[in-house]
């Protein structure tokens, strides 16, 4: 139960592989480093002869960073990170054992430091109900002040008090006496019971939404999440949503796509057909998920055999023939315990494209690799050959095997002792010194190996045995690089013999060229478990080339590459990326040329500043590198305008003086306790300028099912959506018309800018135009967009500009904010939280969302392929963004309905039994008397009329499910709060005074001068306050189910079976009035049943008129909608069509009145409705 910095590990290479699902979620492995400095292995770890120190942060709750500093005896300092963190809650994988020191204990731990218990967020309902909680409590004050002050002049009005025992009271001592008796007698009023009941209700509401089988995903095995049972309410009243865009409205399953390498664009035609199949596949199976696998595969091959293609046949014909497996391997992977995220078959079997497969094929020797004079023909492939390795290397990919999680291409040869026992390790650890521990022995390694399975039997196959290709037989070898061949994997893939005809490399500069190992894993059987979808979807490419990452440890890479063979890559940095950078670079010194080479993958806005500078050394060059940069930035812009998400890939070599000043001063800011991330920051600044640029790749995100159909149901509630992306402008939009968050007819305002100054005139001429074009278009309604980049954005969350922003974003039906940081998300969603008094939402599945989740009213995460942060730091978790509709739309007006209208029953209940105790104080000298036994008085609330509203809390319905997905417009009855305004708390205070007063004065006058008791009085007042309550609630439940009946039958009987059994024993519960056989005599008194039902009636009756003229004369659009539950499916279906024609028809006019508007000379919106 600690944090602590890893000293030792078992495993030869100094690394540690550990699994944080604990505490991220993510399932993938993760390595960490023992410290830099201390010993090679093999030393003894004795815990009372250490002598370093160590200085780092104080605890927190950053899982993502770690700063100190190991001291060593020699003064010597060691920057630490979180690199050589073990973090508690984590589980060591693959490593026998680890030796750490702790720095964090207890409740300083990072995983205790997140622990905070479950969120609370107070609803909007309920900031509501505590106000009226007030009121009554003033109410209650009023009523408690009129008594006592009654009492008072009671008191005052005798000369000789007729007390049986005179205590010598003042009456205004009396009247203080009897203000708190009251408080006492009247304390009902303040509905105490009612936070009880809501979170009764509440939980049920939850069960409901727990079991509802349209949330359930079958692939992932999940069900929704409600993580937060005090917010159900607010899911009926969200007036903004603000979405991530990848992998919440799309699948975030990274698929390469295409690239552009040196300025040459590679379309990878065939990759893209692929796409299309399992496309193909997933609505075929989402149409009819009862179909055999059989049957899919022939229905998809025939689908596959009508696309027309050329040079490509032979691979979808290979697709063909694999396409009947995918579902069921699809399933296999996602059930199976060594599923590896981001490696599904979509993700990882690439089609190459042949153009450049042939180009990559020419490597005849690694002479090829080294880099060419300008204007040598060998320059475009070195370009090619960096640019594969800088996907296959640049990355924090993890290499395992199908059957061990992490496989390392080299073991050395030598001998072990065998593995200690764990009961050993303690024994060692009790003496406080421990020996050296060992690693598996090749032996056993070699078994473990010949023991993995070959994979899955159906495959795509897209590699076969290719000898390297020369220059002159590419021609030759076209065709057999575009088939792909089909061969079968471990007998067919690429071994060390294939190339037993190439000419061995010469040891280079002091690198090794390793030689593959005969028991080496073939390429088909490595996994790569990557941290993010992108990493796996770049590494997946470059290995679909031969590019093929082979093991990776902490200083050392091994990359395959086809004629070359192992290449061993020494690692000497990483710098990972952030959303700060917006990339990543690693630091590598290379084989054959022993350069220090950097290679840098980021965002083309990052990136595309960080070039070289031109120099007028080689204009002709120079030349040739500035239209690379150009035509590379026209195929970023087209990949962006298709929607895919793109990197730019560049690399950088440093010479060794430049190397040792840059690594002098990095040393020096790994090493610094305060300010560490600037130092690094301007360290990986140093490193990452001057940049070569080699190309830029597409990664397909296809969207989820069914998100247009989503969005657009959530905007005809009235619900305005933004989406928030760290994306570029172009991909961003293309998603946002893909999914239907863009129409064609909406007028798209962009907003880019550079400055502060620039931005405030840009703002106010979008504004000014906006206004200008409503005017134009007269009551035609004219529908805007706002598309703003992250640094726009960032200027418009100024203080000065906030006001402007909102009053542009109102005009506004979306907004799309691109290339947005984490905090930008955060502080769009709380300013319009606290600026325009809305509800918001909050949706994301990613851990830079997780800002934007916390501060929205409330939080949904979707458990998707980036971990669980999102899940965890939500207060609803979902597996698909289509399940926000029904939740919202369905779930969610039915529990603010339910909740609101079960409260307002709860202070009519309340207030209605309390004025009758009230009333009776004016015939009693105020003396705080009641016309009710005691034990009656408590068991009213408490068990007579106690069930029926949760009840009606949990089961009342107005509209059915399928209703009010078909007529998403219902929902603005909860975002306008109509079922619990303030006018209707005080109607429902007036409506329990008046029935109260009939409820009382009834009985009263029937009674009038007769000799009954003070309890007998009281009998038909509380018989008809129990009719009159539960019966009101008849009145105002839309839904009367068999379970309502049970409740209120059996409330009523409870009541009459324990009065009339409490009558019957209870001689002196009460001393001195006894209600001995009141009830007995009542029921047998036909008065009673009359008094009984003409109060009821009279009661009822102006409550029952006003909903019958209101539901009649006055309907609201729930009402409306609740008669179409009553019809028969075909008139329903008439009805509903109808209803659609007219909605389409006024959607139409506001076309209409454009088009005449423009044909009257007058310019359309349209045409001016850009500015940048």
């Amino acid at each position: 139960p600690a944090d602590m910095v890893l000293l030792y590990s078992s495993d030869n290479d100094r690394i540690c592989h550990i699994e944080t699902s604990n505490l991220d979620g993510e399932t993938n492995l993760k390595q960490r480093q023992v410290v830099r400095g201390i010993s090679e292995q093999g030393f003894e770890v004795n815990p009372e002869l250490y002598d370093r120190r160590i200085e780092c942060e104080s605890p927190n709750n950053d899982l993502n960073r770690f700063r100190g500093v190991m001291e060593y005896a020699s003064k010597d300092r060691v920057s630490l990170s979180k690199e050589n963190l073990l973090l508690r809650s984590c589980v060591i994988r693959n490593t026998e054992a680890v030796i750490g020191i702790v720095v964090y204990a207890g409740h300083e731990t990072k995983a205790m430091k997140n622990n905070s218990g479950p969120r609370y967020k107070r609803s909007k309902l309920e900031r509501r109900l505590n106000i009226d909680v007030f009121w009554s409590v003033v109410l209650l004050f009023l009523m408690c002040l009129t008594t006592a002050i009654g009492h008072g002049i009671w008191l005052n009005g005798f000369k000789d008090p007729p007390f049986m025992i005179p205590d010598g009271i003042t009456p205004v001592l009396g009247g203080f006496y009897m203000f708190w008796t009251m408080i006492i007698v009247l304390q009902v009023l303040i509905p105490v019971s009612l936070y009880v009941s809501i979170e009764i209700v509440k939980l049920g509401q939850v069960y409901f939404l727990q079991n509802d089988v349209d949330f359930y995903n079958e692939k992932l095995d999940s069900n929704i999440q409600c993580r937060a049972l005090n917010i159900t309410e607010d899911l009926g009243q969200i007036q903004y949503i603000f979405s991530d865009k990848t992998g919440t409205l799309t699948e975030n399953k990274m698929v390469f796509r295409r690239c552009s390498i040196a300025g040459v664009e590679y379309p990878h035609e065939d990759n893209a057909r692929r796409l299309e199949l399992y496309k193909d596949l997933d609505s075929e199976d989402e149409e009819n998920h009862t179909m055999t696998v059989k049957s899919k595969s022939s229905s998809k091959t025939q689908s596959c055999k009508s696309l027309s293609c050329n040079r490509s046949s032979a691979s979808l014909q290979t697709l063909n023939s694999s396409s009947s497996d995918v579902s069921e391997d699809e399933q296999e992977e996602v059930h199976s315990p060594r599923h590896v995220a981001f490696s599904s078959r979509m993700e990882r079997d690439v089609v190459p494209d042949p153009k450049l497969l042939q180009k990559f094929n020419q490597i005849s020797s690694p002479s090829v690799m080294l880099e060419g004079a300008p204007g040598d023909g060998s320059l475009e492939m070195t370009y090619i050959v960096d640019f594969f390795l800088a996907l296959a290397i640049c990355n924090t990919v993890v290499v395992s095997s199908s059957n061990q999680p992490r496989y390392l291409a080299q073991m050395p040869d030598v001998p072990r002792t065998p593995l200690k026992s764990l009961e050993e390790i303690k024994q060692l650890f009790q003496r406080f010194s421990v020996p050296r521990f060992s690693s598996f022995s090749p032996s056993s390694a070699k078994g473990s190996l010949s023991d993995s399975p070959a994979g899955f039997t159906g495959r795509l196959r897209y590699f076969n045995k290719m000898k390297p290709s020369s220059p002159s037989a590419v021609t030759e070898d076209e065709q057999e690089a575009v088939e792909l061949n089909r061969k079968d994997s471990p007998n067919h893939s690429q071994t060390p013999s294939d190339f037993a005809d190439q000419p061995r490399v010469e040891r280079a500069a002091g690198s090794l060229l390793s030689e593959p190992l005969s028991g080496q894993l073939s390429v088909d059987e490595l996994n790569y478990e990557a941290e993010s979808p992108d990493e796996a979807a770049l590494v997946h490419a470059a290995r679909a080339f031969r590019c093929t990452l082979r093991s990776r440890t902490s200083d050392q890479l091994t990359v395959e590459l086809p004629a070359v063979g192992n290449l061993d890559f020494q690692l000497l940095h990483i710098l990972p990326f952030d959303s700060v950078r917006k990339r990543m670079s690693v630091v590598i010194r290379h084989p054959l040329t022993n350069e220090v080479v950097v290679f840098t993958k980021g965002a083309d806005s990052v990136i595309m500043d960080l070039l070289a500078s031109s120099s007028k050394d080689n204009i002709q060059f120079e030349k040739m590198l500035s239209e690379m940069k150009e035509r590379t930035q026209k195929h970023l812009d087209a990949y962006a305008r298709e929607g895919l998400r793109t990197l730019c890939i560049a690399k950088k070599v440093f010479s060794e003086a430049e190397y040792e000043d840059w690594l002098k001063n990095h040393l020096l800011a790994e090493t610094s306790i305060e300010n560490r991330d600037k130092l690094l920051m301007d360290s990986a600044l140093e490193l990452e300028t001057n940049l070569t640029l080699l190309g830029a790749t597409g990664i397909v995100d296809r969207l989820q099912e069914d998100v247009p159909e989503t969005i657009e149901a959530l905007q005809k509630a009235g619900i305005n959506i933004w989406v928030l992306t760290g994306d570029k402008q172009e991909t961003a939009v293309n998603i946002a018309c893909s999914c239907r968050l863009l129409r064609p007819d909406d007028h798209v305002l962009t907003a880019n800018c550079d400055s502060k100054e620039a931005c405030e005139p840009l703002m106010s001429g979008l504004l000014k135009t906006v206004l200008d074009r409503k005017e134009e278009g007269g009551k035609a309604a004219v529908s805007f967009t706002l598309v703003i980049d992250g640094r726009t954005l960032e200027f418009a969350l100024h203080e000065g500009l906030e006001e402007l922003f909102l009053d542009l974003t109102k005009h506004c039906r979306a907004v799309v904010c691109c290339r947005s940081t984490p905090l930008q998300k955060s502080q769009v969603v709380k300013l319009i939280r606290d600026k325009l008094k809305v509800m918001t939402l909050a949706v994301g599945d990613g851990a830079n969302d997780v800002s934007m989740i916390q501060v929205a009213d409330v939080g949904i995460g979707i458990s998707g392929q980036e971990g669980m942060q999102a899940v965890m730091s939500s207060d609803f978790a979902i597996s698909r963004f289509k399940h926000l509709s029904k939740l919202l739309l369905v779930h969610g007006h039915w529990c603010y309905t339910r909740l609101a209208n079960m409260i307002l029953y709860f202070f009519y209940k309340n207030v209605a039994y309390v004025n009758l105790l009230f009333w009776y104080q004016f015939y009693c000298g105020f003396s705080g008397s009641t016309m009710t036994d005691y034990w009656i008085l408590i068991f009213f609330n408490l068990l007579f009329t106690s069930a029926p509203p949760i009840i009606y809390g949990v089961l009342d319905k107005d509209v059915s499910a399928e209703t009010l997905q078909q007529i998403p417009g219902l929902y603005k009855s909860g975002q306008n709060s109509e079922a619990y305004l303030p006018s209707t708390f005080w109607f429902t205070m007036f409506d329990a005074l008046y029935q109260s007063l009939v409820c009382f004065f009834v009985p009263y006058f029937a009674y009038a001068d007769s000799d009954i008791s003070v309890f007998s009085f009281g009998t038909p007042i509380n018989t008809s306050a129990l009719f009159i309550i539960l019966l009101h609630l008849v009145i105002e439940s839309k839904t009367l189910t068999w379970i309502h009946i049970i409740v209120l039958v059996g409330s009523t009987l409870f009541y009459f079976a324990f009065t009339l059994i409490f009558s019957a024993t209870c001689v002196t519960c009460n001393s001195p009035a006894s209600p001995l056989w009141i009830m007995t005599k009542h029921m047998s008194d036909p008065i009673f049943y009359l008094v009984c039902v003409l109060t009821t009636v009279l009661a009822l009756l102006p409550r029952f008129l006003y909903r019958s003229i209101q539901n009649t004369v006055f309907p609201a659009a729930t009402i409306k909608a609740a008669k179409l539950d009553k019809l028969s499916p075909e008139e329903r279906s008439r009805k509903m069509e109808s209803r659609e024609t007219q909605r389409v028809k006024d959607l139409l006019l506001p076309v209409n009145a454009l088009n005449a508007n423009a044909t009257e000379g007058r310019p359309t919106v349209k045409e001016s409705s850009v500015l940048t």
